[in-house]
């Protein structure tokens, strides 16, 4: 028996890279002068899925939502053995929040057909809310297996899976299709193929090419709309994002130097007196 894994991933900002251009004056990212990742636990969740593939068979399509520059987070799947990847681009989608996120997901998958697992990462270091696979595997209506650590085996209908429970693990049993998010310390990603990369580095999704430049069949990267994965218009963008953001700020550590608390009742009771007239609590 062969297995079909879909695997979401996402392109996000390098937040360990930051600059002192990261802000915008009006306190908004300034993504254009953020450089771009593939973000660390969906590369272990294509990983996953390519471990799969690789020990039960079968095959690895790659799904990820963003404008024209996330593809290349696709080209990179391809590099490393996915079969197939599709780039969800719609001006129709733009400031999603996980809720639609995971509504345009989840109608993605569907889009995609017939599946046993889907494996995601279990959140992006650009929103760390660990929401969207779990909001993904609601609206599939399947089981969800967070935190993986290891695959221990899959057969006919069932997959035993390894989980972390933070301070342990347990082992759990799920009937599939199932969707699990995973750990960045469940695998070691694997290294781009050479031949892979050689036989995939001209694949453009159809938003990438400017005015008159055209694409080999061979050559064409899957791209879908809002309505070819036949999408509810008020559940996606801001109009199906309940999310609103407040305020954004940019936090600037000005003291210097360090102090030792004594490891007392009344050295803590100094030390939070101090952080709160500093306002760094309160």
């Amino acid at each position: 028996m062969s297995y079909r894994s879909i695997v979401l991933v996402k392109q996000v900002p390098d937040t360990s890279n930051i600059t002192g251009n990261a802000m915008n004056e009006n306190g908004t990212v300034n993504r254009a002068a953020l450089p771009t990742i593939f973000n660390p636990e969906d590369l272990s969740a294509l990983e996953a899925a390519l471990e799969v593939k690789d020990r039960f068979g079968g095959t690895v399509t790659a799904i990820s939502m963003g404008p024209a520059k996330a593809a290349d987070v696709l080209r990179e799947c391809l590099y490393r053995g996915a079969d197939r990847a599709i780039l969800i681009s719609d001006r129709r989608a733009a400031g999603s929040d996980t809720l639609a996120t995971s509504y345009i997901l989840s109608q993605a998958v569907k889009t995609v057909g017939e599946f046993d697992f889907v494996f995601c990462g279990r959140q992006a270091i650009d929103g760390d809310t660990a929401q969207t696979g779990p909001q993904c595997a609601e609206k599939l209506g399947i089981p969800q297996i967070a935190y993986l650590l290891e695959i221990i085996d899959v057969e006919g209908k069932t997959a035993t899976l390894k989980r972390s429970l933070g301070n342990g693990w347990e082992i759990v049993k799920t009937q599939l299709p199932a969707l699990v998010t995973v750990l960045e310390a469940a695998n070691e990603p694997r290294p781009v193929a050479a031949i892979k990369m050689m036989r995939n580095k001209h694949k453009r999704a159809p938003l990438e090419m400017t005015e008159g430049q055209t694409l080999a069949d061979e050559d064409r990267l899957e791209q879908w709309s809002m309505d070819d994965i036949n999408a509810d218009l008020e559940r996606c963008g801001f109009a199906g994002s309940p999310t609103k953001v407040y305020r954004v700020q940019s936090i600037v550590l000005t003291k210097s130097g360090s102090c030792e608390v004594p490891a007392t009742r009344e050295g803590v009771r100094n030390l939070i007196g101090e952080l709160v007239k500093d306002r760094t609590l309160g």
